[in-house]
């Protein structure tokens, strides 16, 4: 198994070597050709990777760049977080005011008890108005 691995790996390497074989050639005008395809007449070029050596200050500006990127990525979760935070606030308070508006909507009396423990009915003009505040609101938070 170990043997089929290097020969795998040995046959990879050679097909990138292969295609990075870089052939340089005159035509009979006098212009100056590379290819991938040998020609007739035509060298084989040795082109080595450029290595870009970045000094101090180029390092740190990419290092403020990353930063800045950095604080913005962390925003935009902490934006969505707070978002989908305000959005869940609003399902629930959609919910409880569908709720009442059911209630209220069922037939039947609805009072409130005053101080004395007393229970005060509502007639049937405020359970309309009661009706028509839940709908009103719940059209304006809720869509």
């Amino acid at each position: 198994m170990r043997g089929m691995c290097c020969v795998v790996l040995l046959a990879g390497g050679m097909a990138v070597a292969q295609a990075a074989e870089i052939y340089r050639w005159t035509d009979e005008h006098g212009r100056v050709h590379f290819g991938q395809r040998p020609q007739a007449g035509a060298e084989q070029v040795e082109v080595k990777p450029q290595v870009v050596e970045r000094d101090d200050a180029t390092r740190e500006r990419e290092a403020n760049v990353e930063r800045f990127y950095e604080a913005r990525r962390q925003e935009q979760r902490e934006s969505a977080r707070q978002q989908a935070e305000r959005q869940a606030q609003r399902a629930e308070e959609c919910g409880a005011l569908r709720e009442r508006l059911a209630e209220v909507s069922k037939d039947g009396r609805y009072y409130r008890v005053d101080d004395a423990g007393r229970h005060i009915y509502y007639s049937d003009a405020e359970i309309t108005a009661a009706r028509r505040q839940l709908t009103e609101r719940i059209g304006q938070r809720c869509g």
